[in-house]
Formats: structure tokens, sequence, C-alpha cells
């Protein structure tokens, strides 16, 4: 064939190629479909994806408050009576470091005595210009994730507390403030993750201090204050996808975690729903019902004999065993009697039961798989 010669491209073949370098997909009307799957990490307060700015003043309580919070998703407890979506905790912490330490020991040795259950939640103490340094952060999660869980492993959440002591430049400068909402956006977009910021008020504490186009970029603000009882009171400002105005209330507990090397007491403080919202068992474990007790050894038999590594997920811990609710549900049956009970009746002992396991948090369920989180 001479080099002048052309060969005939078919319709579908074009076609084909147009595809190809289109960088923009469209969307029929007949192809955008609701979806019915959650979109919050904790229901009313945080979203599964997107920028949240925490703020308040100084010593308000933010960063404790924060803390216990991302510990429940890490954790997948139910935070006060608000369902939590389980995931993967990067927090970057750029002030305090021995206090957030003790933060953790005093949470640890309250909730997690005689545990034994893996915390998802990685601590970064490093110096850190989100600008300049968010490509080499968002690498290295990844790749330490990656080590602990498998390839597929991505936080649900990387929260960067402080805003001030991650930005090179002024917090009212325009310039830099976009640059600095980029680079957090770019962290979202790479793990499809909520980016939660810690910051502060302005000098007359009404509002977050610096450039309002951070405000602006916000996919949800929280206001974080102490009230006359010296409580942490917290609110929802603004939600872009979902409800204003939701409140926590909370009071600080002095717990002794430890001694220095000159024998003085090392203290830290724990958050306490002072709201009337229960706090997180201990390590006692819950009170359970008959039923629940009866859902419970039915499940330890059922992962015992038919259960599963947890399948690559942000909301299932890697290290358990998962069972499908239905498995489940047969084990269940066939601890239960037969001749008293109707089907429905059965049914909704299941339920109930499993709700009152899920509550506890001594169970963790995500979409059909089902396995124990504490004993």
């Amino acid at each position: 064939m001479r080099a002048t010669e052309m060969v005939p491209v078919s319709e579908l073949e074009r076609g084909e190629r147009q595809a190809q370098r289109r960088r923009f997909k469209l969307t029929p009307f007949s192809g955008i479909v609701l979806s019915s799957a959650p979109t919050y990490l904790v229901r009313k307060l945080l979203p599964m994806t997107g920028l949240a700015i925490i703020w308040g003043a100084a010593k308000c309580g933010k960063s404790f408050w924060l803390f216990d919070l991302l510990m429940h998703v890490a954790l997948g407890w139910s935070y006060r009576g608000r369902r939590v979506r389980q995931g993967i905790v990067v927090y970057v912490c750029l002030e305090g470091h021995l206090g957030f330490r003790a933060r953790k020991a005093a949470f640890e040795f309250e909730f997690l005595q005689g545990r034994d259950e893996a915390v998802p939640f990685f601590l970064v103490e490093a110096t850190l210009d989100l600008i300049g340094d968010h490509r080499a952060l968002i690498a290295d999660i990844r790749a330490e994730l990656r080590d602990h869980f498998g390839e597929d492993a991505s936080p649900a959440v990387v929260a960067i507390d402080t805003l001030n002591r991650s930005l090179v430049g002024s917090e009212s400068e325009d310039k830099a403030m976009a640059a600095y909402i980029r680079a957090a956006g770019a962290i979202q977009e790479a793990f499809g993750c909520l980016v939660p910021i810690v910051h502060h008020s302005g000098l007359d504490g009404s509002r977050p201090r610096g450039h309002t186009s951070l405000l602006g970029s916000a996919d949800v603000q929280i206001a974080v204050k102490r009230d006359a009882a010296d409580q942490i009171v917290t609110l929802v400002e603004y939600a872009k996808d979902g409800p204003d105005g939701d409140t926590t209330t909370s009071r600080l507990r002095v717990v002794e975690v430890g001694h220095d090397d000159e024998g003085e007491t090392i203290t830290s403080c724990v958050v306490e729903p002072a709201d009337g919202s229960a706090v997180p068992e201990k390590s006692a474990g819950p009170r359970l019902p008959k039923g629940a007790k009866i859902a419970l050894d039915a499940l330890r038999d059922a992962v015992a004999e038919m259960g599963k590594s947890a399948p690559a997920s942000n909301h299932i811990p890697p290290q358990v065993r998962v069972v499908s609710t239905e498995n489940w549900r047969k084990y269940f049956y066939s601890k239960t009697p037969t001749d008293t009970e109707t089907p429905r009746a059965r049914q909704l002992a299941f339920k109930r039961a499993a709700e009152a396991l899920q509550s506890a948090n001594v169970i963790g369920v995500w979409d059909d798989a089902v396995w124990i989180a504490r004993e």
C-alpha cells in the first residue's frame, strides 16, 4: 500500500475513537438515577466526603471533641444515637503532640481496656505545608495503608489540626487560601474522603478567622464554643447536603493516664455527653437482653463455621471474619424454639436482637456482611 492511500474508517470505529478522546461523559436524562446509599459518616454531623470546618476559640475543646468523634468513626460506634459509617481515620496533628498522645491514652484507658481489636486510626505528627506537601502526604498515606490493609485500602477521613499550622502564608490572603483549598480538595478527591480542618475563630469570636473563600468551599461548618457551665457545645452552622442546626453538648472528665519520669501524674481528659446521650460502653461490656445474647452466640457459631475474610472495604475492619446476614439468621433460628412462635414473630425477634447488638457496638454490619466487633 502506498503512503498516500487512505483506509476507510467505519462509523463504528469513528465513534469508538471519538469516545476515547472524550474527557467529559454526558449522562442522558433517563440515566440520571436517584442513589439510596447513605451520604454521611456521622448522621447529621459529618458527610462522607468533602471539606469540613471545625472552628472555635482557643482552648474551647474543638480538638478534644473532634478526636472523640473520629474515634467513633474508626471503631464504628454509634455517636450519641446517630448512625456512624466505620472507616480508616488519619489524623494530622500539628500542635500539642504530647497532649494528643495523652488524649489517646485516656480514651484507650476508659473505653478500650480488655478489648482485643485493632483500631484503624493513624497519627501524623510531622510539620506540614499543605499547599507544598499535599502530594507527598497523599502518596505516604496510600503507601502506609496499603502496607497495613492491602492494595485497595483508603481512608474515610484525613483530618488537619490546625489550619494555621498547615498553611505557609496568610489566612486572609485570597491566593494563599485558594491554593490551600485546592490542596485540601486534592486529598478529598484522591481518597473520596472527608477532610475536616480544625480552625480558630476571629478576634470577636463570631466567625472563623481568615479569608471567606474557605467557608464558601466547606461542605459542613461546625462551631465549637464553651457555655457558662464550661461545657463544649457544637452547632452545625451550615451543611451543604443536610440539615443545619444539629447540636451536641459535652463535658471533659479528667483521667489519670500514667506518671512521668519524675513520678508526677500525667492526666488528660475524655469527652462525655452532657445532653443525656449514652457514653461508650466500658470494657466490662454492655448488658444484653436474652434475645441479643442468643443472636450473639449464633453469630459466634456462624463465624466459626462459615466465616470468611473481610473483603477490601473502608467500612469493614480488615482483620475480621464475616458472614452474611441470612446465614446468621439461620443460625439464630436454629437456637430458638419453632413450636411456640410464628415465622413473623421469629423475624421480629431476630431484628430486635440484631438492632440491640449493633446499638451496643458488639457487632458490625455493612451491606450484607456481619462481624463481631467486640466481645
